[in-house]
């Protein structure tokens, strides 16, 4: 405990500073109400599910104020809203359901059991009821059996009958007879030569090993994986074909983090992540053809651009690229109804290419359809997560399949045939398209889309072919919309941007129903409600480089305007906040709403890198975190000292992970615009982070060690000239809190003395304490009146 208890006291004890009262503030908000989050708000609904009779809408809610949500039902007859009770809860089957390909039948994994459900009763029968873990049920035999994963291997559960039958038998060493060696085998032969009676022992022998090989005949095939980890298993529709993935996971160095404030009384550590740049896993896929009892490998290696030089590595003439390991992830494949053919979408391990191939599980060969390479990263709406593969599969002729591409530089929906010609946009415009599905009659097509405005999102039908999109939801916001199962009504959660999400039940409107949505909850507490929310501006500003900006503007009264102004950087840096909806930052906002009472003029960017505006404004951080998406927030900052009278020396910035990192960049690289700045569970060194999310934005630190050195903010701390404020968690498992240490260190060597900092010892990246809440923002808004009021 000595290690960890010498640099709590010499770094940090001199920098935390004691809170003022908050005599200062003259807005009716008091920031220890707004920090007690859905508490102070009222708790929203979410997780809608229809009753498969669609007499009910299931939904997690909680008007109570519990301790967390309960499920709730609202009768479409009597129009009542209850709260569920535990068993009937149990009995209600899962939101992800795998529909029968022809029966009125589905299937579903709960509480680690599968069940199959009857959608014309509504009746639920338990497949399996074990200790063990059943996952990712599916129909397979045609709709015959139904099949799923149990431990590594998959099992099959006929429908009729009730048979459940093993169909792999994943080992770690397949036991072979030895081999004898040259001179025991002429031991073996002259005895046999010898003696009759061991003559007849071995024909008696052969003739039981003869029958045990027929019997072994009818059982899986053993299949040697080693010390790789079985990944992905999938049966193919027609019960024959089953691929997995081999998943090899090399073991890196992970990091520590300490737990100080525990139960027990000790220090406790936690072991967390790696850092990027990490060996990779290696993945290799395989088929086993149950019927002849072989399998056989997937082969990968002629993939157009496999093996290509990223083009950044131009930046690094004396250098030879390296990378052994090309292969990425490798999802479940989308099987084809008749089961000889299944789409792979298989990512890089650079992440720089997505491919769709067609695998011919007969041979175990594939074809490339569609091949999608960007110089950043591969992403997007519906194209790659960063961890799983993207929205696709087959259309009603199967004859052809549906994925989204960026081909345009917005994510839209594309089909093409089965050789990968005849590719065709269905969706075109500068908008993005969002969760894509057809419709139960094969005729058209639903999904979300930010058609109107970015900050927008309704929900809209289509033809199946392509053609006019129809706008089904009205109001203004976000609506996400569960359709009943006869698609005839929607449930919509929709929210607005000053007001939080409710659940409405509105008639679909392509069945004729043109009435308006109506509200099933009322969520609000009586003390939200007694507040004026302000209904922020969403507005455009022109960058340096000439980019238009979106961005939220909250304006004071001029009776109160000090003529200061405060900047908010959202985090996650692929997110969005500008726009017309509730925001996740619902905190924060309150918080904004009480800086404008206090006569601060607030604004919130979409910068460089969010989400919601296409390609190229999602990969404008490429190779350069704290470039565009920090000229950004100075061009913004410029933009209200030109038209809203803001003093160019009064400007405050501040945000949360990556809006704490755009912060510190600010603060050492912008000093003479921002005057003070609060950085929250910041990164400071993106070397120290993870490798999914920033290999994807900066490769990795060998490779190009000049882009980690111009985006990390601990390279650059000898500019700090403003006011400082650090807060931290110090159980953080995702930045972790060493990451302001090292950064303190740093401030300390360079003499620095306006910085400050605040730790949080039982809070890890997302707060959940109310005064951990509390006490950081009164801490940062008694930085903003301390530096930039009079």
């Amino acid at each position: 405990m000595t290690k960890y208890f010498f640099v709590f006291c010499n770094l940090f004890l001199g920098h935390l500073v004691d809170v003022a009262a908050q005599a200062s503030n003259t807005s009716r908000l008091k920031i220890e109400d707004i920090m007690k989050g859905d508490d102070f708000i009222g708790h929203r609904p979410s997780n809608v599910l229809w009753a498969t009779d669609q007499s009910a809408i299931y939904f997690d809610w909680n008007p109570e104020m519990a301790y967390s949500d309960s499920l709730y039902s609202y009768n479409l007859n009597s129009k009542n809203i209850e709260k569920v009770g535990f068993l009937k809860a149990e009995m209600l089957p899962a939101m992800r359901k795998v529909d029968h390909p022809s029966l009125n039948k589905s299937v579903y994994a709960k509480n680690g059991d599968i069940f199959l459900l009857d959608n014309a009763t509504g009746k639920s029968l338990a497949i399996t009821n074990t200790k063990e873990r059943e996952s990712n049920p599916h129909f397979t035999d045609h709709g015959k059996k139904v099949a799923f994963v149990n431990g590594s291997n998959i099992f099959s559960w006929d429908m009729e009958n009730g048979v459940l039958e093993q169909l792999t038998d994943f080992v770690e060493q397949v036991v072979e007879d030895p081999k004898r060696s040259e001179k025991d085998e002429w031991l073996y032969q002259d005895q046999l030569e010898l003696f009759g009676v061991l003559r007849q022992r071995k024909e008696k022998k052969e003739l039981g090993e003869q029958i045990a090989k027929k019997l072994e005949a009818l059982e899986p095939l053993p299949i040697a994986t080693g010390k790789k980890q079985v990944i992905n298993q999938t049966i193919s529709p027609n019960g024959r074909y089953i691929s997995f993935v081999l998943m090899d996971s090399p073991k890196n160095k992970s990091t520590m983090v300490p737990h100080f404030v525990t139960e027990s009384g000790y220090t406790e550590e936690q072991t967390t992540r790696t850092k990027v740049g990490d060996e990779l896993p290696t993945y290799a896929m395989f088929v086993y053809d149950t019927k002849e009892r072989t399998q056989y490998s997937v082969v990968l290696d002629s993939l157009e651009g496999l093996h290509d030089v990223p083009e950044f590595m131009q930046d690094y003439p004396d250098k030879t690229y390296q990378n052994e390991n090309p292969i990425g992830r490798i999802p479940s494949p989308t099987w084809h109804p008749e089961g000889e053919k299944a789409i792979l979408d298989i990512q890089a391990s650079n992440y720089k290419n997505r491919w769709l191939v067609l695998l011919d599980a007969k041979t175990g060969k594939i074809e490339l359809l569609d091949r999608q390479h960007d110089e950043a990263w591969i992403a997007g709406p519906g194209i790659t997560g960063w961890f799983d593969g993207g929205d696709l599969g087959w259309m009603p002729d199967g004859k052809s399949i549906w994925y989204k591409s960026e081909k345009t530089g917005y994510s839209h929906l594309y089909t093409m045939d089965m050789n990968g010609k005849n590719k065709k946009a269905l969706t075109s415009g500068n908008f993005e398209v969002y969760d894509p599905f057809i419709s139960k009659d094969k005729k058209r097509w639903y999904f979300t889309a930010n058609k109107n405005h970015p900050g927008d999102r309704q929900f809209y039908t289509m033809p199946l072919k392509g053609g006019k999109m129809e706008q089904l939801t009205q109001w203004e916001g976000r609506n996400d919309v569960t359709l009943s199962p006869d698609e005839t009504q929607m449930a919509i959660l929709h929210s607005y941007s000053n007001k939080p999400t409710e659940l409405y039940l509105q008639g679909n409107p392509l069945f004729g129903d043109t009435s308006e949505p109506t509200a099933i909850t009322s969520s609000n507490t009586t003390a939200f409600n007694s507040y004026d929310w302000k209904d922020p501006e969403v507005i455009t500003f022109s960058a340096s480089d000439g980019a238009m900006v979106h961005a939220r503007l909250y304006t004071p009264k001029l009776e109160v305007k000090n003529n200061a102004a405060v900047i908010f950087v959202h985090g996650a840096g692929y997110l969005q906040n500008a726009h017309k909806w509730w925001s996740s930052y619902y905190r924060e906002y309150m918080f904004h709403n009480l800086l404008v009472d206090n006569g601060y003029t607030v604004l919130d960017i979409d910068y460089r890198g969010s989400a919601g505006y296409g390609r190229d404004w999602r990969t404008g951080i490429y190779r350069h975190m704290g470039g565009k998406d920090l000229s950004d927030q100075v061009d913004g900052a410029n933009y209200l000292v030109k038209n809203y009278g803001v003093d160019p020396d009064k400007i405050g910035i501040y945000g949360g992970s990556y809006g704490g990192f755009i912060t510190l960049m600010g603060m050492f690289n912008t000093p003479e615009t921002f005057s003070a700045g609060a950085a929250i569970r910041s990164v400071g060194d993106w070397a120290a982070y993870n490798h999914p999310y920033t290999a994807h934005i900066l490769n990795t630190p060998v490779a190009d060690s000049l882009a980690y050195k111009r985006s990390s903010p601990i390279y650059f701390a000898e500019g700090l000239e403003g006011k400082l404020l650090i807060l931290h968690g110090m159980v953080d498992d995702n930045v972790h809190f060493q990451d302001m240490v090292r950064l303190s260190q740093r401030l300390i060597e360079l003499g620095k003395e306006n910085w400050e900092m605040a730790v949080y010892p039982v809070e890890r990246h997302g707060f959940v304490e109310p005064s951990s809440w509390t006490d950081e923002y009164k801490r940062i808004f008694k930085l903003l009146e301390e530096t930039l009021t009079d």
